[in-house]
């Protein structure tokens, strides 16, 4: 409707359970409608309508009862919605008409009515709501517009509004013709002298979502975003559109959330237009999406980026081709061809522009993934084409299923981003800058400043664990959640926070102990640096005590921490948040300047050495926050050896175990009677230097001293 309508229908409605602010947050219906007509020419008014609407659940709340004095005698009896709706649209056209006027929009007491109540109620109901109730006015708004003084849109009552032009209160009883009668007496009153009020501000409702695509630079407000939880895994973006109904999505707002696996995790962080439409939105906390009722909470604009934001030109591209739906295929041949793709599909779901609406997901290296989007011009073709799903595609079945341009983007990042084996440094010395922590291990103190959580959700990540922690994450140290991994790298359900005092970590045990996270009740204990720094070891902590880390050989040891080595300038790419799944994925470090030198932290230079050996044992997880730190490949053992007896003079001494310009290699399952011969005959045709034949010789005779021959051996 246009702004500048000829009458006003001034609009109210309860619900079988809250009204007033609360109105729409139970996911009650509306049982009572009622309306007025006010010519804004002739300032004139029509005949009050009142009509009960008989819901599907004839149970109405006490607080309704209390609210409206109305009972279930009252609309057991009434037309459904639809009906009532009909009616509406009728009487108003006929009445409009009669004063010899041409259009109308509707004046609500807020917007509750409308965004809250009557577009979710018709969205499941798939009722199709007539053009009028897609734009209205809001009688505080227009009111705060030409009374300024009279104080913020949130405090205003039609009783204060009321008051505050001079008007006295409605001597009505009766629910919903009072206030209808006191929003027209109150419209009067601002049309006539001295405000002469135009209205103009026109509220608007979303017709359907919009979706398109999101830049990493593009700034987010914090305030418009929310994160859906609990949602059936094949939700499409317009699926969780049609949950929020009435509120306004931003273009491309709705980012479903991915597990490691590249899976829907049954989240998805959703962008609203503006922090009124996000409070709304956080009211359907609970509402219900089919069977399964779905948790609102609040998020950050970070967060959506991180998930939504993207700078692909291939993928921007892609969806450059707006109102097409998006199909995902996942488990395809890596030799598919689009030609068979679109073979694969049929002549009943042609693809938008041929092989150019297909875009292949890939490797950095160029080799496929398996995974393919799909473009459709119509709903009707991509319904055929999800008929196709676990259909067989040479020897493999295909899963097919919704998708949208956010997933795409997220998908496109992540293995864009996975970093490969093949594509590591050649080069043995990659210098890291330091953390924002001190020391790379928590020095161990009896001091009892840290917390540890015990029975946590296998899928519980960092930010469930400050969620969980609520206002005391102010009081948690710099990078201090460290999550514990069991001895095949998987989550253990413990984690240990260190906060900034023992009081603190007093107050916090005492205060989360036993809080539930996602239907589990978590324990939370205080503990020392000392006991966290012992289980990040490869300990335990039980009822019986401490148990230490199962061997403490310096070769097992976690790595080091090195120093003089120069920074370089680009250090992780977003291939930091795709690691490997033995150790919690790192968060992109952050440089610290030092007086006199960087200091930097590596791990072995093949990864996959370390992913074959029990390493889970001895260093459970890092001993930082788990998205904290980089790996990296370790430096020469001439210049590690070097830096690593400045800064620990005690290793100095067993400097010279270490090969100078190669590295330390690991055995395993020698026999018991193995001797330094048996080695190097069997390393025969691989080059070494003499002064090494001495080191494998001394710590061979220390290995023999410390551990089972079984266990290994270092050259």
């Amino acid at each position: 409707m246009a702004s500048h309508s000829d009458t006003l229908v001034v609009f109210f409605g309860a619900t079988a359970g809250a009204n007033g602010g609360k109105l729409g947050s139970d996911e009650r219906e509306i049982i009572l409608l009622v309306w007025q007509i006010v010519d804004l020419h002739e300032k004139k008014v029509g005949k009050v309508h009142k009509y009960f609407v008989k819901p599907d659940s004839l149970e109405l709340t006490d607080q309704c009862k209390e609210e409206t004095g109305l009972s279930v005698d009252d609309v057991i009896s009434a037309e459904p919605l639809d009906k009532v709706l009909q009616q509406f649209q009728q009487s108003v056209t006929s009445e409009v008409k009669c004063l010899g006027r041409n259009s109308y929009t509707l004046l609500v007491d807020s917007p509750h009515i409308i965004r809250q109540a009557l577009h979710p109620e018709a969205s499941k109901k798939n009722l199709v709501l007539p053009e009028c109730f897609f734009s209205f006015f809001d009688v505080r708004k227009e009111f705060q517009k030409c009374c300024s003084n009279a104080g913020p849109v949130q405090k205003l009552t039609l009783s204060s509004m009321l008051e505050y032009v001079g008007q006295p209160a409605v001597a009505e009883q009766q629910i919903g013709v009072r206030e209808v009668r006191s929003m027209v007496q109150l419209t009067r009153s601002i049309l006539a002298e001295p405000h002469n009020h135009k209205f103009c501000s026109v509220e608007r409702v979303m017709y359907k979502f919009d979706a398109g695509t999101c830049s990493k630079t593009e700034p987010v407000d914090s305030e418009t975003v929310i994160r859906a939880r609990g949602l059936p895994w094949q939700s499409s973006d317009q699926d969780i559109a049609r949950f929020f109904k009435g509120l306004n999505i931003a273009k491309g707002g709705v980012a479903l959330c991915l597990n490691a696996q590249g899976r829907r995790n049954g989240e998805a962080l959703v962008r609203f237009i503006n922090s009124e439409h996000r409070d709304l939105a956080l009211e359907r906390h609970k509402h219900h999406m089919g069977s399964r009722y779905i948790e609102v909470y609040k998020a950050t604009g970070e967060e959506f980026l991180k998930i939504a934001g993207g700078t692909s030109n291939e993928v921007s591209q892609f969806l450059s081709k707006e109102n097409q739906v998006i199909i995902r295929m996942r488990g395809l041949p890596f030799t598919s061809t689009p030609q068979e793709v679109l073979n694969f599909l049929g002549p009943e779901s042609p693809v938008t522009d041929g092989s150019e609406g297909l875009l292949f997901v890939k490797y950095p290296d160029g080799r496929p993934t398996g995974d393919a989007f799909v473009l459709f011009s119509c709903e009707e073709y991509a319904q055929n084409a999800l008929k196709k799903h676990k259909q067989i595609l040479g020897k493999r079945y295909i899963e097919l299923f919704r998708s949208t341009a956010a997933e795409v983007q997220q998908v496109l990042n992540r293995y864009m981003s996975a970093p490969l084996i093949s594509t590591l440094p050649t080069s043995s010395m990659v210098p890291l800058p330091v953390l924002s922590t001190p020391p790379f291990l928590p020095s161990a103190s009896s001091t009892r400043d840290c917390v540890r959580l015990r029975g946590l959700p296998y899928t519980a990540g960092i930010e469930d664990i400050l969620e969980f922690m609520g206002d005391h994450t102010v009081d948690i140290k710099p990078h201090g959640v460290h999550m514990v991994l069991n001895q095949q790298g998987r989550p253990s359900g413990d984690a240990f926070i260190q906060m900034k005092s023992p009081d603190r970590a007093f107050l916090v045990s005492q205060k989360c102990h036993k809080k539930t996270m996602k239907d589990r009740y978590v324990e939370v204990f205080q503990c020392s640096t000392e006991e966290m720094s012992i289980v990040l070891m490869g300990g335990t902590l039980n009822r019986s005590g401490l148990s230490p880390p199962p061997c403490k050989l310096p070769c097992l040891s976690p790595p080091t921490a090195y120093t003089a080595f120069p920074p370089t300038p680009a250090i992780l790419s977003e291939a930091a948040l795709y690691q490997t799944p033995l150790l919690a994925p790192p968060r992109p470090p952050q440089a610290t300047i030092h007086s006199s030198a960087h200091t930097l932290a590596y791990y072995p230079p093949q990864p996959h050495l370390y992913m074959n050996m029990n390493y889970t044992a001895y260093y459970p997880s890092p001993p930082v926050s788990p998205s904290t730190v980089g790996y990296f490949a370790a430096p020469p053992g001439a210049m590690a050896a070097a830096v690593a007896a400045q800064s620990h003079p005690s290793a100095a001494a067993t400097s010279s175990m270490l090969p100078q310009p190669g590295a330390l290699m690991r055995m395993q399952g020698l026999p018991y009677n193995t001797g330094v011969k048996d080695i190097l005959s069997f390393f025969q045709g691989y080059q070494y230097a003499p002064d090494e034949y001495s080191g494998v010789v001394q710590m061979s005779e220390q290995a023999r001293s410390l551990i089972q021959p079984k266990e290994w051996l270092c050259l």
